[in-house]
C-alpha cells in the first residue's frame, strides 16, 4: 500500500513550495506573512476556517509579536488516535534576505548575505505539503493536527505557551526540524537562561580612576575564574557534562568613565537538571566572589544581581515509546536505516515533551544552520516528505 501512496508525492511541487516558503521573510515575532501564506494554501486546498485557529502565545512571550502558534485540526477519514505533525516557522535574523536557489542537490541562498532559512520552513514545508497531498488525492487518514509553532529560534516560546487544548490531545507527534532524515531525535538538553546585572561606581578615569570600581573588573575576574576552574565553554566534571557560554555584554558609552553598570546574559544546558543547576551555582558564586574582591580606594565594592531562569527541561523518550517505533517504520519504507539520537540543543520537543505530548524530532535535509553556508539537501528534504506522507495516513504502524 505504501508504495501507491508515495506515488503521490509530486517532488517538483515540494521543492518550488519549499522555495517560496524560504522566500518570504519571518524572524522570530514576525512570522505572520508565513503563517498566512499556510493558510491561504490550506483554504486553497479546501480547508475550512473553523478547522484553522490561532492562540495567543505571542501575548504571553517576553518579545512580543505579530501572531501566535497557527494550529489546524483536521478530523479523520479513517478511525484511530490523533496524530499531530509539527515545525516552527521563524528564522534567525540571518536568513530576512535570502533568495532562493536551486543548485544541483541542495537549496541555496543566492545572497551570500544571508542564511537560508531551512531551518526551519523546510519543516514547515514537509507539514504543509502533507497535508495537501492528503487533501488533493483524498487519502484516508485518522484524526490529525498540523500545528506550525512561532518564536522557536528564541526559546522555544510557542512550543512553550501553546494553548494545549486547542491541540486536541493527540496520541503521536512528530517534529520536523533537522538535518539527517535517517535520525530519530528521541531526546535533547535542557537550559538555564542566565542574566547578570552588575554594579560598580563610577568616577573620572583620567582624574580619579581609583575612586571608582569598574563593572569591567568585577566580570572579569568571575570569568577569569569560571574559565580556570573549567564551568564555561564545555563543562565535564567527572561523568557529568554541559556546557555555558556568556553571549551578550552590554554596558558603557565613554572611555574616560570608570564603568558603573554592566550586563551579562548567557546560558547553562545539561541532559542532567542537577549538574545544570550545579553550573548555574558556580556562575552565581564566581560574581558574587568578584564583587566582593574589587574595591576601589575608599574600601568600597560593587555589587550584583543574579538572575536564572528555566528556558525548557531535558527529556529522553524511553526506547520503547511507540512514537518512536513508528517513526522507524515511516524510515524504513522509504528506504532509510532509522538511527536514535539525543540532541545537545533545545527542540520545540522539549515542551511538547513536557506538556504531556511525546514527541519524536525527524530530520529535513537542513546543513550549517544559522550561517551564510546554509543549505538544504533536496533529496533529504523529498524523503521527509514521504515519511510526513505516511505518518499522516497512519501507514507507518
Amino acid at each position: 500500500m505504501s508504495t501507491d501512496l508515495l506515488a503521490h508525492i509530486h517532488d517538483a511541487q515540494a521543492i518550488q513550495l519549499l522555495s517560496e516558503l524560504v522566500g518570504i521573510p519571518g524572524k522570530s515575532g514576525e512570522e505572520l506573512a508565513t503563517a498566512q501564506r499556510i493558510v491561504k494554501e490550506l483554504k486553497a486546498a479546501g480547508v475550512p476556517d473553523s478547522a484553522i485557529t490561532w492562540d495567543d502565545a505571542h501575548k504571553k512571550s517576553p518579545y512580543g509579536g505579530q501572531c501566535g502558534n497557527l494550529i489546524v485540526k483536521l478530523p479523520g477519514t479513517i478511525r484511530g488516535p490523533r496524530r499531530l505533525l509539527m515545525a516552527h516557522i521563524d528564522t534567525v535574523p540571518l536568513c530576512v534576505g535570502c533568495d532562493p536557489l536551486v543548485e544541483g542537490e541542495y537549496l541555496v541562498s543566492r545572497n551570500k548575505a544571508t542564511a537560508l532559512g531551512g531551518d526551519d520552513r523546510g519543516g514547515a514545508t514537509v507539514v504543509l505539503h502533507t497535508a495537501l497531498m492528503l487533501l488533493k488525492h483524498k487519502l484516508p487518514h485518522p484524526p490529525l493536527t498540523l500545528f506550525w509553532p512561532v518564536q522557536e529560534e528564541v526559546g522555544l516560546v510557542g512550543a512553550r505557551n501553546v494553548s494545549v487544548s486547542k491541540l486536541g490531545n493527540p496520541k503521536r507527534c512528530f517534529n520536523w526540524d533537522g538535518g539527517d532524515a535517517s535520525l530519530v531525535t528521541i531526546g535533547a538538553t535542557g537550559a538555564d537562561d542566565l542574566r547578570i546585572h552588575i554594579q560598580g561606581l563610577a568616577a573620572h578615569a583620567g582624574v580619579h580612576p581609583e575612586k571608582g570600581i569598574s563593572a569591567i573588573a568585577i566580570a572579569s575576574r568571575a570569568i577569569h575564574d569560571l574559565v580556570e576552574d573549567g564551568w564555561h565553554g564545555l563543562v565535564q566534571k567527572g561523568r557529568q557534562s554541559g556546557t555555558s557560554n556568556l553571549g551578550i555584554i552590554q554596558g558603557g558609552d565613554a572611555t574616560n568613565v570608570v564603568l558603573d553598570k554592566l550586563y551579562l546574559r548567557g546560558e547553562a544546558r545539561s541532559h542532567n537538571p542537577e549538574f545544570r543547576a550545579k553550573i548555574v551555582r558556580k556562575f552565581e558564586r564566581a560574581f558574587a566572589k568578584a564583587a566582593k574582591a574589587t574595591r576601589n580606594v575608599d574600601g568600597v565594592r560593587g555589587s550584583v544581581e543574579f538572575e536564572a531562569q528555566m528556558k525548557y527541561e531535558a527529556f529522553r523518550l524511553p526506547d520503547d515509546s511507540p512514537v518512536i517505533s513508528t517513526a522507524h517504520a515511516a524510515l524504513q519504507q522509504v528506504g532509510l536505516t532509522p538511527a536514535n539520537k539525543i540532541s545537545n540543543g533545545g527542540l520545540d520537543a522539549n515542551w511538547m515533551t513536557a506538556h504531556g505530548f511525546p514527541t519524536v524530532t525527524l530530520g529535513c535535509g537542513q546543513q550549517a544552520i544559522h550561517t551564510t553556508e546554509e543549505r538544504l539537501h533536496l533529496p533529504s528534504f523529498l524523503k521527509a516528505c514521504r515519511i510526513g506522507l505516511l505518518l499522516a495516513t497512519a501507514n507507518a504502524d
